[in-house]
């Protein structure tokens, strides 16, 4: 359980799910599809959606890029969150939007694997957060170039090695979208 022991809820992070982001990622129409599915899921229980948009020299913010996804839309007092770092608590107001939500537990989703969810993940277990990635609700690009295995090893070893991540008085975890319980401690 997190340590965060004032925190009951559960947050879904969408994070850097943007037109410039996804558009040459793995699988993006599954991944995309599955973020939906989780977003509807999150709202017909109750349990806060928080945005996550990344902006730096190469995606400028209010660009056509830097939007999100036409196939996803903020809600309606859903929080929105800017960065310019990878780990979107990193000089952002994330953690003051999750406390005031009483959020303990983070259900993980987005973009890109290899850089913003990690380090997200990473980050958030280190702060006292049960974290739960969704397995098939993640993407990233083909940086096999500059020699990084292929986006689908990248996605691969991300979910095993989070599944089995531990921390004390906190969990890990990652599971299939369909596997999402909102309302359940990660493991």
């Amino acid at each position: 359980m997190t340590t965060l022991t004032d925190r009951p809820n559960t947050a879904l992070l969408v994070i850097d799910v943007q037109n410039g982001v996804v558009a040459g990622t793995h699988a993006r129409d599954r991944v995309v599809a599955n973020i939906a599915t989780l977003v509807g899921k999150a709202r017909a229980g109750q349990v806060p959606v928080v945005w996550i948009q990344h902006a730096d020299d190469h995606l400028a913010a209010h660009s056509e890029a830097w939007r999100i996804v036409p196939e996803l839309l903020p809600g309606d007092g859903e929080p929105r969150l800017d960065k310019h770092y990878p780990d979107s608590f990193e000089a952002t107001d994330l953690e003051n939007v999750l406390s005031g939500l009483g959020a303990g537990r983070l259900i993980i989703a987005g973009a890109q694997t290899d850089e913003c969810i990690r380090a997200t993940l990473h980050t958030a277990i280190v702060k006292g957060y049960d974290t739960v990635l969704v397995a098939d609700a993640h993407t990233t690009e083909d940086h096999s170039a500059w020699g990084a295995p292929p986006p689908e090893q990248v996605i691969a070893h991300t979910n095993l090695y989070w599944k089995y991540h531990q921390a004390p008085g906190r969990t890990a975890d990652a599971v299939e979208t369909g596997e999402v319980d909102f309302g359940a401690p990660a493991r």
